[in-house]
């Protein structure tokens, strides 16, 4: 069992395996063979065993119908039956194959390609045995003006079919037999050099060639035609052209014819060129076309150049130029120039001063009047008369100037100017331009102070220095911050640099300040001129009244407050002293200083009295109410009697003793004393002590009386109240109202008596 399987996959094995496809088979027949047939060609590679079956030949449409191919089944070789034309079939493609009566392929297909070589056999002809043809005057030598047309049946590319032409005779042979020229290979007819000289003397206009083809290419055998050549000499037709305006923006129908060109000879194709490259094209008859319109600002101008060529791109002539001009329509308003920065234009300029030159381009045709610019200024809008115009404008160069009328700095003024093409008149294209024109400042204003005079300012002499006198203000009227920097100065009145000046770089305030100390005896017043001046250079005028201001400084005299010659008083008084009584005298500690005014403060029980010239302080009243070893603090003040704001004070203590025994009082004559203490009822309690040395203290009983006096018997009276005190009444109303009784007032002589 296992060997039949094996047997059966050694039999199958073969069988799936491709066979290899047998090499192509190459063989090459001569055509026309004149020798015996069958012609054996090549051996086919068939099986050598004995194998049952039939050589099949096969390939193109009707090879084996004809039987014109065959293999020899004892030699296997393939042969052909009869003569091959290459002119019939170049080539044929068999397929050899042996088979099965039940068309089973048993070897094959074997590929066989027979090639029938080529033998010259054809005659080669023209394709007319008479040419017409037209030879304009102008053409130039050597280009071809006809070519002949000659065919050969052989394989192409072979020697048997490689053709040349010749003129074989040329009638009439004047003015000269080699007029034409050949070209051998191409068949191209041209005018010789010598035909070219000559063909413009001919009086002939026609003229006949035998022409010769001939295969075989340039071996002396070969088969041959001939044929004939009618030329027809004719006028030359390619003349120069005249310039063609064209206005642009054209409206017509496009393409639009613009000229004409012809070549008079025949087979003739037209070639256009555009320098630059523009909208025109030519046709097969040589009409000029327009394709679209044109625009002159694009291209004024194009050069064309038109060729007239044979079939080989070749020129008969030299190519005929045709200019063609582009008139100008005014289609292009004018153009400003760009708007760049601000003019600046400093204040204060003069008239006819330049501003700015505007110089509008049009694109329309140059020294025309499509391109005529005039200019028209529109804002700010001329004013009439010409002395209140700020700006001029020629209308002809586009120049702006300053006019009459004065600009104030920082003014910003945008120009307008109307640009208009045609010179201004009616159906002409404009543009309005515009210029920023910005009025710079100059220091033209010089500083001035708010006020020139300013109010007196009173200093202590004694005002320490860096005082502040006071502070003074400027003003520029300049709007360029550089303009407004200032520098002050005192210009008089401090000529012993007793006071400065201090300010911040970029202020205009300025601080007077005390830089010494004073002295009202030396000057009590200053009278100081300060200036203000500018930084930079001023232009124009100098400065007026207003730069400079006037600051009077009052000196005041300082007095020291009044001393005394203690800095505290005090005084031990028995409880029993009665009034009037002497306690102590207060005085300046300076004998020689001014007078002072002396007067009581604090003095609650009203004990007290102090005369205000003297100083001298009294008893006013009996001490009623006083303890011994108490204390009655005081506080005296004195002030300067020429100055009252001037004053002082000292505290003054009493120490109250036992009261002493009461001495027997003794009459002695009492000296006038002084009024002493106020009172509302509009009289004055007079006291007046003894001053008896014997008595102790010098007090007692006393009496009184009036002076002598007729004025003051009139003006007072006495009122006794004790043997101590007394009341002193005015009696005259009118002396009650003119005195004031806070005011001193004159003594009164009195009579004590004890």
């Amino acid at each position: 069992m296992v060997a039949a399987w094996l047997w059966l996959l050694c039999f199958l094995v073969p069988q799936a395996l491709p066979r290899a496809q047998p090499a192509e088979l190459y063989v090459e027949v001569p055509e026309n063979y004149g020798g015996n047939f069958p012609l054996y060609l090549t051996k086919l590679l068939l099986p050598r065993e004995e194998t049952e079956g039939q050589i099949v030949v096969s390939g193109d449409a009707g090879v084996a119908g004809e039987g014109l191919f065959a293999v020899d089944p004892e030699s296997g070789f393939l042969l052909v039956t009869r003569a091959l034309d290459r002119e019939e079939q170049a080539e044929y493609q068999l397929q050899v194959t042996l088979e099965t009566e039940d068309r089973r392929v048993l070897w094959g297909p074997q590929p066989v390609r027979v090639r029938v070589k080529d033998e010259n056999d054809q005659v080669p002809h023209f394709s007319q045995a008479t040419y017409k043809v037209h030879l304009s005057r102008g053409t130039r030598p050597g280009v071809p003006f006809f070519f002949l047309e000659a065919s050969d049946g052989d394989e192409p590319g072979t020697t048997n079919s490689d053709l040349r032409f010749h003129i074989l005779n040329q009638a009439p042979a004047q003015p000269a037999s080699d007029m034409f020229q050949l070209e051998p290979r191409l068949g191209a007819l041209a005018l010789s050099p010598e035909g070219s000289t000559s063909l413009e003397k001919a009086l002939e206009g026609y003229y006949q060639l035998l022409v010769q083809v001939k295969d075989m290419g340039d071996q002396a055998s070969g088969h041959q035609a001939t044929a004939t050549i009618d030329v027809s000499i004719v006028e030359n037709t390619w003349v120069p052209l005249d310039p063609v305006h064209l206005a642009e923006n054209l409206q017509v129908p496009y393409p639009h014819h613009i000229a004409q060109v012809h070549w008079n000879g025949g087979d003739v194709h037209y070639h256009l060129e555009s320098q630059p490259q523009g909208p025109f094209d030519v046709d097969t008859e040589g009409k000029l076309y327009v394709t679209q319109e044109l625009d002159r600002e694009a291209q004024a101008e194009y050069l064309l150049q038109v060729r007239a060529q044979n079939t080989h791109s070749e020129d008969y002539a030299e190519p005929l130029e045709l200019q063609v001009v582009v008139t100008d329509e005014n289609d292009n308003a004018p153009i400003c120039p760009p708007r760049g920065p601000s003019v600046s234009i400093p204040e204060l300029s003069p008239p006819g001063t330049k501003v700015a030159k505007i110089l509008a381009e049009d694109a329309d045709a140059p020294s025309s009047p499509n391109s005529h610019v005039v200019y028209q200024l529109l804002s700010p809008e001329p004013e009439e008369p010409a002395e209140l115009r700020a700006f001029e404008l020629d209308s002809t160069s586009g120049s702006v100037t300053l006019g009459a009328a004065q600009l104030q700095a920082g003014q910003n003024i945008l120009l307008q100017v109307l640009a208009m093409d045609l010179g201004g008149t009616d159906g002409g294209l404009s543009s309005t331009c515009e210029i920023p024109v910005t009025i710079t400042d100059i220091n033209d204003h010089a500083p001035e102070f708010t006020t020139s005079q300013i109010e007196p300012v009173s200093l202590p002499e004694d005002a320490e220095p860096g005082t502040l006198v006071t502070t003074l203000t400027a003003t520029d009227a300049d709007l360029e911050p550089a303009f407004r920097l200032m520098d002050f100065a005192i210009e008089a009145g401090d000529e012993e640099g007793t006071f400065s000046l201090d300010w911040e770089p970029d202020s205009a305030h300025v601080q007077l300040r005390l830089l010494k100390n004073l002295s009202y005896e030396a000057a009590p017043s200053h009278q100081l001129v300060v200036v203000v001046r500018n930084v930079e250079e001023l232009v124009g005028p100098g400065p007026g009244p207003g730069a400079t201001a006037t600051v009077t400084v009052l000196v005041e005299r300082v007095v020291p407050p009044p001393q005394l010659d203690r800095e505290s008083y005090e005084a031990s008084v028995p409880i029993s002293t009665p009034a009037g009584s002497l306690l102590l005298t207060v005085q300046p500690s300076d004998p020689l200083s001014s007078p002072l005014r002396f007067s009581l403060v604090n003095d609650s029980e009203g004990w007290l009295c102090i005369k205000e010239i003297s100083g001298e302080v009294h008893t006013a009243r009996p001490l009623q109410g006083a303890q011994p070893g108490d204390m009655y603090t005081v506080l005296i003040e004195a002030q300067d009697a020429d100055e009252p704001t001037l004053s002082t004070s000292a505290t003054l203590v009493i120490h109250f003793l036992k009261a002493l025994p009461a001495p027997t009082p003794t009459l002695a004559p009492v000296p006038s004393r002084h009024l002493c203490t106020p009172r509302q009822d509009h009289g004055v309690v007079v006291s007046g002590p003894r001053e008896d040395p014997d008595q102790a203290g010098g007090h007692g009983p006393f009496s009184f009386a009036l002076g002598p006096n007729p004025t003051v018997q009139r003006d007072w009276r006495l009122r006794a109240l004790n043997g101590i005190f007394l009341i002193l009444i005015f009696t005259h109303l009118t002396l009650a109202r003119k005195k004031d009784l806070d005011q001193p007032v004159d003594s009164v002589p009195l009579k004590v008596a004890v």
